[in-house]
């Protein structure tokens, strides 16, 4: 009776060290591996004496801008004495990526010299990092833990195929502005098309020739 007793107490001893009362993230219903946004700065100096890009600067500028691949979610800046002046000059070039110069200019390391222009590119990429995981087996699972790849297939098409990375840390603001035209025309379109059913069965057929 003393050896069995013994062999419970030993059981339950190591059934109470293999379970973990405390909470654990992976035991929501939210997954543990979810999107990271980076924002990364780039800056190109450019000579612009007088408050002027030389057409030559303009084109280092705008090669630049071709060999970073330029594109959607990418947020440039003008920084620098001439900042005001220069805004424009970079704006043409920077449409030609299809994107703007956004006010202001965020910090980056050292002065702009005398007779230059900052040209500041900020990128942000997102990501889900330590993906794919299977770092912990599937079973034994005292804690109800979800395994710990879940959630990296989704999120990382997610990451993957947002234009904007940042829009997954805050929405947009929206202008104030709005055409009622243009918010009704799908209910418009919706409400007079007539029904495809209403045509009838179109008559098909798999025969050459026809």
């Amino acid at each position: 009776m003393r050896v069995k007793l013994g062999l419970v107490l030993v059981a339950t001893a190591l059934a109470g060290c293999s379970h973990k009362p405390y909470d654990l993230p992976a035991r929501g219903l939210d997954a543990v591996n979810v999107p990271l946004v980076s924002r990364t700065t780039f800056v190109f100096d450019a000579a612009a004496p007088g408050g002027y890009l030389a057409p030559e600067e303009a084109a280092r500028l705008d090669a630049w801008f071709r060999s970073m691949g330029l594109g959607y979610g990418d947020t440039i800046y003008v920084d620098g004495a001439y900042a005001d002046t220069l805004r424009y000059q970079v704006a043409q070039i920077a449409g030609n990526y299809g994107l703007m110069v956004a006010p202001g200019a965020p910090i980056t390391a050292g002065a702009v010299p005398p007779e230059t222009v900052r040209v500041v590119v900020a990128r942000t990429v997102a990501s889900v990092p330590n993906c794919p995981n299977w770092d912990r087996p599937a079973q034994p699972n005292y804690n109800n833990l979800s395994v710990p790849n879940f959630g990296c297939a989704v999120n990382s098409n997610l990451a993957a195929m947002v234009a904007n990375p940042e829009d997954l840390i805050h929405g947009r603001e929206g202008s104030g502005l709005g055409d009622a035209a243009t918010a009704t025309r799908a209910i418009g379109v919706y409400r007079t098309t007539p029904p495809t059913g209403t045509q009838g069965l179109k008559d098909i057929s798999t025969k050459k020739g026809d």
